[in-house]
């Protein structure tokens, strides 16, 4: 039984439930539509954790939908990671399309496949390595044989003829013998399928000959399928049989899916022209497997890509599990001093930018010395914990709370509104809950905490900010401790003291 994949809740866009919704009922050529409507939308406010469950659930859908390389590409999302800049001298990334391109022709997906062999080819004369451009240019006029071969025969023509252009271009640069084989072979059956028999006979057997020299079976399968072209085309059709079963034998042997499906459907034809049912049916079977086989392959491939995918986005979870750690504070659970230098400025900006006036307040405890001494670290610790929950409780979502250092915490307004006692108000309602709060259950008859807080406003810089209200701790601390003190800003903010 199929295991059904979950759907992130709140997550799929709508088009996409939409999608998924009519695979689910089994009306797949308006899922498809569908899907080629969604498929390259992805909301631009979305994050990246959004984004990335919106591409893998389109991925499982293209999988539905039969579109392997779509979901392949989709789910391992690297290949469009590549920098365009480096991409366009890279050879190695130019032999990457082509071969990525050959396995979309290979399975059906030839609009996608020819764009992304075109690319290859761009890429490769860009990088100037001519056997590359050579290997690039082989496999575009290769697939484009396929298609000539495989679409309506009042396009083949032309399509032989851009084929033929570009295989001729290749012969002229390669070097390697290999190559050169499978250049040959396609280009005889591009000369075949433009009406040059007898080049194309001459061709094909020069690479026949040339395969079984070097015991090249992929070139000896080319060869025989170019040769029972021709001997087609002269109507020798028992020759032809001949040729093209031995072109089917040598692309099995090899365990070319690409080869042998297009190889096995011409021997059917063949054979139903000879009337040759037996030959026909077998011919055919093999097609059945060959396709069977390539549908395996990709099976295997998409479960690698989509393995890649899972382990590429724990790793960046987990990088930003580091980073986070890196700016919170253990004890507190509050940003710690690193977190706070890194997210100030650009609250304190967009604050200003506003209109606002930024504003910090710094909180120290006091005689926390005494209260580690007297109940000991660990009820110091509870102590401080306490304290960091009660300024989270005072303050709003879009304030930054931190723990600056020891028993000192800062906090920076966000969005302070037209109040321009904002900064002194909040500072008063954190000194008064700290004051009132019920200590007995963390330090029992111990002395119970207070704490002293210096506000400022003003600039919208950390330092200024924080030596403005550090000026106002140590006035709040030398008048006795358990108060309020602010340090007037520019516009001669009024100071506000309050305490017991």
């Amino acid at each position: 039984m199929e295991q059904r994949d979950p759907l992130v809740a709140g997550q799929i866009p709508r088009l996409d439930r939409e999608v998924r919704a009519l695979l689910d009922a089994g009306r797949k050529p308006e899922a498809n539509s569908l899907f080629d409507e969604v498929v390259t939308k992805v909301s631009p406010g979305a994050d990246r954790w959004a984004r990335s469950a919106v591409l893998v659930n389109r991925a499982v859908m293209a999988w539905r939908l039969g579109r392997i390389p779509l979901a392949l590409e989709l789910a391992a999302e690297g290949w469009t990671d590549l920098d365009a800049e480096r991409a366009a001298e890279s050879p190695a990334v130019a032999e990457t399309m082509a071969a990525l391109g050959y396995l979309m022709e290979g399975i059906g997906n030839r609009r996608a496949a020819l764009d992304m062999l075109r690319l290859s080819v761009q890429v490769a004369r860009r990088a100037g390595n001519t056997d590359t451009l050579a290997r690039c240019l082989q496999r575009l006029g290769g697939s484009l044989n396929f298609r000539a071969c495989s679409g309506p025969p009042a396009a083949a023509p032309a399509i032989f003829e851009e084929a033929l252009a570009y295989l001729d271009e290749g012969l002229g640069l390669v070097k390697d013998e290999t190559m050169r084989r499978a250049l040959m072979g396609a280009y005889g059956r591009s000369l075949a399928g433009v009406g040059q028999l007898d080049k194309a006979e001459e061709t094909g057997a020069e690479t026949l000959r040339l395969a079984l020299d070097a015991n090249d079976m992929w070139g000896i399968s080319v060869g025989n399928w170019v040769l029972a072209v021709v001997r087609r085309e002269h109507g020798n059709l028992e020759e032809a049989r001949t040729l093209a079963s031995r072109a089917v034998c040598n692309a099995e042997r090899i365990n070319d899916t690409s080869l042998l499906l297009r190889f096995s459907t011409e021997l059917a034809d063949i054979c139903h022209e000879l009337g040759d049912a037996v030959g026909e049916a077998e011919a055919l079977r093999r097609s059945m497997v060959a396709a069977r086989t390539a549908t395996e392959t990709l099976q295997e491939g998409l479960g690698q890509a989509l393995e890649q995918r899972r382990v590429a986005v724990q790793a960046q979870r987990l990088a930003v599990a580091a980073q986070e750690a890196a700016t919170r504070d253990p004890l507190t659970g509050l940003t710690n001093r690193l977190g706070l230098e890194r997210a100030a400025q650009a609250l304190l900006e967009s604050t200003a930018a506003r209109g606002r006036v930024p504003w910090l307040v710094l909180v120290d405890v006091d005689w926390f010395k005494g209260v580690n001494d007297d109940a000991g670290h660990a009820a110091g610790d509870a102590a401080l914990r306490e304290i960091a929950a009660l300024l989270r409780r005072e303050c709003r979502a879009d304030d930054l709370v931190a723990r600056w250092a020891g028993d000192e915490f800062v906090v920076l307004l966000g969005d302070t509104g037209p109040n321009l006692d904002v900064g002194p108000n909040v500072a008063e309602r954190i000194r008064a809950a700290v004051d009132s709060h019920d200590w007995t259950m963390v330090l029992g008859a111990v002395r119970r905490p207070t704490v002293s807080i210096g506000v400022a406003a003003g600039p919208a810089k950390l330092d200024q900010l924080f030596a403005a209200a550090d000026m106002a701790l140590y006035r709040a601390k030398r008048h006795g401790r358990n108060r309020v003190e602010v340090e007037p800003s520019a516009d001669e903010i009024p100071e506000i003291v309050s305490g017991n």
